[in-house]
């Protein structure tokens, strides 16, 4: 096969990557994300109903991440992508329209079903073109910037909230809200997607070429094919192991057209019998997991600090700032070797026991770090288990881990209350970062315990 010449492709990845900063930004600008609880409260829901929606909303996307992804592998990725913020406007049209609790549920299942038909479908979609492009070791660093953009996007809904709010009440909001979907969902068609090989696409060893020239041969996300050097292999965190391997290097090409049924199958199927994926869908769903549902329990951390309720916002954005800046150091990342990656939730753990516990609101730039340390580290899971994914159900995969996520996010919720209600939030925080540090301890002993070993054998170029 033919290679893209390298301006045509730098110019494909830029629009790829606009394209995803646009949607990214666009899908979590919704001023309904700060105001949401109160119009629920405002309609006259109690804490146990409110409390019930948000088990819905996890439900509604627990029950249909995997379906999705297999739908995504054997239909379209791009027009899933399209159709899930319309789904999600039609859940927040209908809460402003007729606010009741049988609306609020109907709203959060649509939501739910609103993110199981992106989750999955967009890293797959934005690996997989990167990769035809020979570009798939930029994925973390374009992936993080997205991420860093929907940050930005939820930034700006808590800015833009109290004046909309103050203008029109919850109806202006509402409209605003599906505003922003529906753009979101219109720059999702602008998405390139090549299900099929084409004679511009790249081969195997321009994919290495372009990896080898970004720099990240110690990436904890992707093995060096050059190196035996089990120090600097991912594939030891919670037992990982063999050869990295993009859409377009042995197995099943990624780009294969399979039905729905058969990329179900075949998704489970790589997971069950591929130790090295299985372990870097159990990665994705510790590291996501657990600081995802800890957001949700920021507001109460930071009115424990003694401020004012006008002052909680104030903390709440110096987390998100944290998030963003997490986000943009994906390339930084990618040079940690495997102790370094375990040295970055230890330390990130760290801070966040330290922050929580201090019970003061400067506590909460420790709270930051930890949130920043948390999201690259997500990130780098990410783009880890991207880089394992062999065949072509890399959608239905990567919703598995967003599924594993989903039911870790709930287990969370449920210790967390558990814990909260007992020793105070700030306790509940720091337990909540023990499973980091065991991660991290995890990851150390393996990496010692191969050393050990020896060197490890290789494989045509590919370390063992």
């Amino acid at each position: 096969m033919t290679v893209h010449p390298p301006r045509a492709s730098d110019a494909r990845v830029r629009r790829l990557a606009a394209t995803l900063y646009g949607y990214a930004f666009l899908s979590e600008l919704v001023l309904l994300y700060p105001l949401y609880a109160l119009l629920f409260s405002d309609t006259g829901l109690s804490v146990w109903q409110i409390s019930s929606l948000f088990v819905i909303w996890s439900a509604a996307s627990i029950l249909l991440e995997v379906p999705s992804g297999a739908f995504a592998d054997a239909v379209s990725r791009r027009l899933l992508l399209s159709l899930a913020p319309v789904v999600t406007a039609a859940g927040f049209a209908l809460w402003v329209l007729v606010p009741s609790y049988p609306a609020f549920a109907v709203g959060f299942v649509l939501w739910g079903a609103g993110g199981a038909l992106a989750s999955g479908a967009l890293e797959a979609l934005v690996f997989t073109e990167l990769d035809r492009l020979g570009a798939a070791g930029r994925y973390a660093r374009v992936i993080g910037r997205a991420k860093t953009a929907g940050t930005i996007g939820v930034l700006a809904s808590i800015l833009l909230a109290g004046p909309v709010f103050a203008v029109g009440g919850y109806p202006a909001v509402g409209v605003a809200s599906v505003l922003a979907c529906l753009l979101a969902a219109a720059v999702a068609t602008r998405f390139p997607e090549h299900r099929r090989p084409e004679t511009a696409a790249v081969d195997a060893e321009s994919v290495r070429a372009d990896a080898a020239s970004a720099d990240v041969d110690a990436a904890p996300v992707r093995a060096d094919a050059e190196s035996a050097d089990v120090d600097a292999a991912p594939a030891l965190v919670l037992g990982g192991g063999g050869p990295e391997r993009t859409g377009h290097d042995g197995g099943a090409d990624d780009d294969e057209d399979l039905g729905w049924w058969a990329s179900l199958r075949a998704g489970l199927a790589e997971v069950r019998a591929d130790r090295s994926v299985r372990a870097a869908v159990l990665l994705v769903a510790v590291v996501a997991a657990v600081w995802g549902a800890l957001d949700e329990y920021t507001p109460l951390l930071a009115r424990d600090t003694g401020v004012g309720e006008a002052t909680v916002p104030l903390l709440l954005l110096l987390t998100w700032l944290g998030v963003a800046v997490g986000g943009l150091l994906a390339p930084a990342g990618e040079r940690l070797t495997a102790r370094g990656y375990a040295g970055l939730l230890a330390l990130s753990a760290l801070a966040l026991v330290a922050g929580a516990l201090s019970a003061r609101p400067a506590g909460f730039a420790l709270v930051a770090a930890a949130f920043c340390g948390f999201q690259l580290a997500t990130v780098l899971a990410d783009a880890r288990l991207q880089a394992r994914i062999s065949g072509g159900s890399r959608a239905t995969v990567t919703s598995l881990a967003g599924m594993a996520t989903d039911v870790t996010v709930i287990a969370v919720y449920g210790g967390y209350g558990l814990l909260a209600t007992g020793a105070g939030n700030g306790v509940a925080f720091a337990v909540a970062a023990v499973p980091y540090l065991i991660v991290a301890l995890l990851l150390v002993t393996r990496v010692g315990r191969s050393a050990r070993r020896g060197p490890a054998r290789t494989t045509a170029g590919h370390p063992g």
